[in-house]
């Protein structure tokens, strides 16, 4: 009878705080940039940046009150658990929370949507978020009626031309456009064409922000418009579960379980859709260099494994399949864990003990999950690229590598490094822990968005009277 009281509690003990990871969302980035600086970046250019910091004290009035009764149009150019999107989702929520009308349409909608489209879309619609079709009517009324349209990433241009047509003029003035991706396939004219006529552009990193700039001057021939910076934010969800230390050894142990790995081992993570910008093979190459390197030195440490986070078991890509034959090639089948890709990041950030954030050519945009693994204290070990850099501390909240296939065995030797002092594991994280508090949690976004929402509705109402 002792026996299952106690089983009963812990099981109990369990579902409340997997209720609570149930409410989080993640964010797989897919940004790419080049190296910059916040000082550097920013003198005698047209771009505005949104201070990182506020002299206001969390719990004060929403910054985000003025948007009460506004009507705002979100177009997404798809819906799935990838970075923009869920961004996208997440500031719906934070317009519903002050009183907006949110209208969101999905412009590469499948004709049969799987249960991640569902699933997302009954999320908006639970939220009071109303969903209509991209190609409707309802779209087009909504877009001339709204106070502010939000176009997400830059593949969102084609909806312009191809829905509203003749109407895109009238729309143009109210226009938002966040960007987040840096591929250069995405520098189509057909995309962007209107990007310098709309209201203003948004971009996560001062790195991304550059970069746009001068490829769309010099390779398409075209001017950005107003363009501000505005660097993402953990939500309170996210926070509540990372700084709840009973949450955290629960999901930990759990995990761990799954996975068949003792409580010692240590555990090196990427946590991105599988797809080779972001790196997933190279991490495995630096990491079998890794395993060498200690039985090489002989070294002693609890055995270390490695997490990919993000598999597709419904549709594995010729990319991962080369991943899971590298892996059997190898024979470390036991020591590499294939996850499937998931919307809820919590209970794998609790249970590993290093990120790496090891995105390919220009890095990411700006890397939300990065952040979220800061706030679980854990260390970053990251490509010196993009928004990354904008991010990690080298040397004081993680560690940086080059990207490409230079950067695999400084990789490897920054797994070694971290695989060896759990003290350095333990300061890092701390560290990351204390600089997202100090500038990446959701109230410094909201009051980020807030400032280029107030001027882009103050652009949009002057247009009318012009």
């Amino acid at each position: 009878m002792h026996k299952n009281v106690w089983l009963l509690m812990i099981i109990a003990l369990f579902a409340l705080s997997t209720l609570m990871v149930l409410f989080m969302r993640s964010a797989f980035d897919s940004c790419h940039s080049i190296t910059t600086t916040s000082n550097r970046f920013g003198e005698a250019t047209q771009d505005t940046q949104v201070p990182i910091r506020s002299s206001s004290v969390n719990g004060g009035p929403n910054p985000l009150a003025f948007m009460k009764s506004k009507l705002v149009l979100l177009v997404s150019h798809e819906l799935s658990l990838s970075g923009g999107p869920l961004l996208l989702m997440e500031l719906a929520f934070l317009l519903r929370g002050v009183g907006s009308q949110v209208v969101w349409i999905t412009n590469q909608r499948a004709a049969d949507p799987d249960e991640v489209v569902y699933s997302l879309e009954r999320k908006l619609l639970d939220r009071g978020v109303q969903v209509f079709s991209a190609k409707g009517q309802k779209a087009i009324e909504t877009a001339l009626n709204a106070n502010l349209v939000v176009l997400n990433t830059a593949v969102t241009g084609k909806w312009l031309d191809g829905v509203l047509k003749d109407k895109v003029a009238e729309v143009l003035p109210k226009v938002l456009w966040w960007i987040h991706e840096m591929r250069g396939h995405y520098f189509k004219l057909e995309y962007v064409k209107h990007l310098p006529f709309v209201a203003g552009a948004m971009i996560d990193s001062h790195a991304t922000t550059e970069y746009w700039k001068n490829r769309t001057q010099h390779q398409l021939g075209i001017k950005m418009p107003k363009t501000y910076v505005v660097q993402l934010g953990n939500s309170k969800d996210l926070m509540e579960v990372a700084e709840d230390g009973v949450a955290k050894r629960v999901l930990r142990e759990h995990v761990r379980e799954s996975l068949g790995v003792h409580d010692d081992d240590i555990l090196f993570a990427i946590i991105n859709s599988v797809s080779r910008g972001k790196g997933q093979d190279l991490f495995l190459r630096a990491f079998k260099e890794s395993l060498q390197l200690i039985q090489e030195k002989k070294l002693l440490v609890p055995s270390i494994h490695a997490v990919i986070v993000g598999s597709d078991v419904n549709a594995q890509t010729n990319f991962e399949m080369e991943l899971r034959q590298f892996v059997v090639d190898n024979k470390i089948q036991d020591r590499v864990h294939f996850v499937n890709k998931t919307l809820t990041v919590a209970p794998y950030l609790a249970s590993i003990d290093v990120l790496v954030q090891n995105s390919q050519a220009r890095g990411e945009c700006f890397g939300r999950i990065t952040i979220e693994a800061m706030a679980f204290q854990l260390p970053v070990l990251g490509t010196a690229a993009g928004g990354t850099m904008e991010i990690v501390v080298n040397g004081t909240t993680g560690l940086l590598h080059p990207a490409g296939k230079d950067g695999v065995t400084t990789l490897a030797n920054n797994i070694v490094r971290l695989a060896t002092h759990v003290e350095r594991r333990l300061t890092m994280g701390k560290k990351g822990y204390e600089r997202t508090k100090d500038r990446f949690l959701e109230h410094h976004m909201s009051r980020r968005i807030a400032v280029v929402l107030k001027e882009v509705l103050e652009k949009s109402e002057s247009s009318k009277t012009q």
